[in-house]
């Protein structure tokens, strides 16, 4: 684990781990953004990538809220 990755509480952990999986679906299919792809609201990638950017922000594995910037 890099010295940076160290760091990185285990919501950080799970962003980093899906945007990379997120930027490579959308290397893959030559895409800059999911906006233009035509799985854009059913990709369980692009949701999973979703769901991790919020928990990231509020530090919490439920939905209430209560980010934490």
């Amino acid at each position: 684990m890099s010295e940076s990755s160290q760091n990185l509480d285990k919501f950080e952990l799970a962003l980093k781990q899906y945007s990379e999986i997120l930027l490579s679906c959308q290397s893959q299919k030559g895409l800059m953004s999911c906006m233009k792809c035509s799985e854009f609201f059913e990709c369980e990638t692009r949701k999973n990538y979703v769901d991790s950017a919020y928990k990231s922000m509020s530090k919490s594995d439920t939905d209430e809220g209560g980010f934490d910037f």
